[in-house]
């Protein structure tokens, strides 16, 4: 995707080797800039006042070193983030990561598409995301909380209810809010609403964890609508295995379409009767198991070690709610080979900006972040 203005590709270049480095990042400046290169266009005035100098900067970057003790007495360390970009509009609002790929780029590329969506939903909150490099997979819960304590020790000295409000994101679920919201409030003496996406008996709220994967379905089905279309009949390919992949499996079968294949980090599975969404939740939030145990629950379900075979699997509609950059040019033209013919994303930019324009050149449906994943917010 090119950006056509002048201008505006020189202050990226500028930028770029300024801040080497931050692929992610920079997929997503890119992709913001192409779409705004004809507003530039057609009213110059939008550069005087340095306002794309600002927007391509964030407000602050903390980062900070996490210790903690793991089940056998030995300390480990970790390393910690919060990029608050833009707090324009409102306190800044975004999510914890907790991933081993978790680094500033991909820190600020997901802030940066935050302070889009958030405005997007016309609601006065700002753009913020952070996270750790830590794996929450295989670990107890004595070490999850004592991380996590760890973290918020830290982090409870930048945030607040009228400052910066973090959310869950991959790998913080109501457990992780819980145990930084506990920590939260022991440091502070105050029980305020600082942390997003906790349990319904610690103040939670109705819905949080369904929200954006019945949200990404809601919009899927008017655009889908908008075509004379809709999930009804349709078969359904929806990547990742979190709150986002379960409930818009469940929404998408409530709406008519049938859920036939679905994938983690460790594979892809495939039932042509349709994949129980009940079982996928069980499996995350109860078991902690990847999706290969499927199989064990429902006999008719295959297993393929290989998450990329998701998208080779004949289908209508692909819902990618895994991470960025699921979906390359080559996993696009699989899924318009096999009849795929919208494609809504879940998860944060998860088709690369090649795959994007292919989408587009073919007349694919599509459905971007900012917008199609916005129900969270």
């Amino acid at each position: 995707m090119a950006i056509s203005n002048a201008y505006l590709q020189k202050l990226y270049n500028d930028a770029l080797e300024r801040t080497p480095n931050q692929p992610e990042f920079f997929q997503a400046v890119q992709e913001v800039f192409s779409s705004l290169s004809c507003a530039v266009d057609q009213d110059p005035s939008l550069t005087k006042a340095g306002i794309f100098e600002r927007l391509i900067e964030p407000d602050r970057i903390i980062t900070f070193r996490v210790n903690w003790t793991d089940d056998a007495g030995n300390v480990q360390v970790n390393r910690g983030y919060r990029v608050q970009y833009n707090n324009a509009i409102g306190p800044y609002k975004g999510g914890i990561r907790f991933n081993p790929t978790v680094n500033l780029s991909i820190m600020k590329f997901l802030a940066f598409e935050q302070v889009f969506k958030n405005s997007l939903t016309g609601l006065p909150m700002g753009g913020g995301k952070g996270g750790s490099d830590f794996d929450p997979r295989g670990k107890s819960d004595k070490e999850i909380m004592r991380f996590c304590q760890s973290f918020m020790f830290e982090l409870a000295k930048y945030i607040g209810a009228d400052t910066d409000v973090p959310a869950g994101d991959m790998g913080v679920g109501s457990r992780e809010i819980g145990y930084m919201y506990g920590q939260y409030k022991r440091l502070t003496n105050v029980h305020t609403g600082v942390l997003t996406g906790k349990a319904l008996h610690s103040g939670g709220s109705l819905a949080r964890p369904e929200a954006t994967g019945y949200g990404l379905c809601y919009y899927t089905e008017k655009m889908l609508n908008d075509k004379g279309e809709s999930f009804n009949g349709k078969k359904v390919l929806v990547s990742g295995a979190g709150n986002v992949a379960t409930y818009a499996n469940q929404k998408a079968t409530q709406l008519g379409a049938t859920v036939i294949g679905m994938s983690d980090i460790t594979g892809t599975i495939y039932d042509e009767n349709g994949i129980d969404y009940k079982i996928i939740k069980k499996l995350a939030e109860e078991e902690r198991a990847t999706v290969a145990k499927y199989c064990e629950y429902v006999p008719t379900a295959t297993f393929t070690p290989d998450p990329k075979n998701l998208w080779k699997i004949k289908a209508d509609i692909a819902l990618p709610c895994a991470t960025q950059n699921e979906i390359d040019v080559n996993d696009a033209a699989k899924l318009i080979e096999n009849g795929v013919f919208a494609v809504a994303e879940g998860a944060n930019m998860p088709s690369t900006l090649d795959a994007i324009h292919l989408f587009q050149e073919k007349d694919i449906l599509f459905g971007p972040a900012k917008a199609a994943n916005a129900g969270g917010v």
